[in-house]
C-alpha cells in the first residue's frame, strides 16, 4: 500500500469533486428534493397526509440521496474511464496496487455520499417547514448507519460500474435503481407493506430498505421501524458482499 499516492489520487477526486460541486448537489438531490416538496409540504399542507408524515419521510428521502450520489459518484466515472476516455491506464499506471485504485474510488463515493445526505436534512426541514420531529440522542448509531448506507452506495456503484456498459447506463437506472427506490420503504416504513405478505418479504433483498428503515430508527425512532441490529447486520454483510464482487471486477477489467 502506497499511502502517499492513495492520498494524491484522493485529493485529485476531490478538487474535481468541488469544483462540480453545485451540478453534483442539484444532480444528486432535485429528485428527492421534489418528492419531499409534493409529499412532505403540498400532501400534509393540504390535509391529505398527516403532519406526522414529514418526519417519516425525511430519513427515506436522506437514504435515496446518499444512494444516488454514491453510486454516481463511482459508477459513472467508471463507466466513462473503462470504456470511452481510457482514463483509467493513467490511474492503472500509479506506483500502487490494482485492488487499492478501486478502494479510493469507494472512499471517495463514501464522502461524496455522506456530504449528500447531510445537506438533505437542512434543505429538506427548509422546504416541509414546522412538523419535522427529528431526534439527534443517538448520534453514534445515526454516524455508523449512515456510514453503513454511504459505503453500500459507494461500493454498489463500483460494482454497476464494472458490470455494466455504456450503452446500458439507462437499463441501470430504469432495471436497478428505479424499482429500488420504489419498493426500498423510502416514501413508506417497511411494517407498511404487512398487507402484502409476498411484497413485505421480497422487498428485503433490496438494500435501500435497510438504509431507510436504520436511518428512521436512529432520527426519529418514534416512528415504527426495523429493528436497528437487524439494519447494521444487514448492511454490513451487503456492504462486504458488494465491496468483493466490486473489487473481483474491478481487477478482472483493470487487468483485461
Amino acid at each position: 500500500m502506497n499511502w502517499k499516492t492513495f492520498y494524491a489520487l484522493l485529493a485529485r477526486d476531490g478538487h474535481v469533486a468541488r469544483r462540480n460541486l453545485l451540478p453534483t448537489l442539484l444532480q444528486n438531490l432535485l429528485q428527492p428534493l421534489l418528492f419531499t416538496f409534493v409529499f412532505g409540504k403540498v400532501m400534509t399542507s393540504s390535509g391529505i397526509m398527516p403532519a406526522a408524515y414529514k418526519s417519516m419521510l425525511l430519513p427515506g428521502v436522506m437514504a435515496i440521496s446518499m444512494v444516488l450520489a454514491g453510486v454516481q459518484a463511482v459508477a459513472m466515472p467508471l463507466i466513462t474511464e473503462f470504456q470511452f476516455t481510457r482514463e483509467i491506464e493513467d490511474r492503472l499506471l500509479a506506483p500502487i496496487e490494482i485492488g487499492w485504485l478501486a478502494v479510493e474510488k469507494v472512499v471517495a463515493g463514501v464522502v461524496q455520499a455522506m456530504v449528500a445526505g447531510l445537506v438533505v436534512i437542512p434543505a429538506a426541514w427548509l422546504i416541509m417547514g414546522s412538523g419535522v420531529k427529528l431526534d439527534f440522542g443517538q448520534p453514534f448509531e445515526f454516524l455508523l448507519v449512515a456510514l453503513l448506507v454511504a459505503l453500500f452506495a459507494s461500493a454498489g456503484g463500483l460494482a454497476l460500474g464494472c458490470s455494466v456498459g455504456q450503452t446500458q447506463i439507462g437499463l441501470m437506472f430504469s432495471l436497478v435503481l428505479a424499482p429500488m427506490m420504489m419498493f426500498g420503504c423510502a416514501y413508506y416504513p417497511w411494517s407498511a407493506l404487512e398487507s402484502f405478505p409476498i411484497l413485505h418479504i421480497a422487498v428485503l433483498v433490496n438494500p435501500l430498505v435497510y438504509a431507510s428503515e436504520g436511518l428512521r430508527g436512529a432520527l426519529v425512532p418514534q416512528v415504527q421501524h426495523m429493528n436497528t441490529l437487524v439494519v447494521i447486520g444487514a448492511l454490513a454483510a451487503i456492504d462486504l458482499g458488494l465491496l468483493f464482487l466490486g473489487l473481483k471486477k474491478f481487477h478482472q477489467k483493470a487487468v483485461s
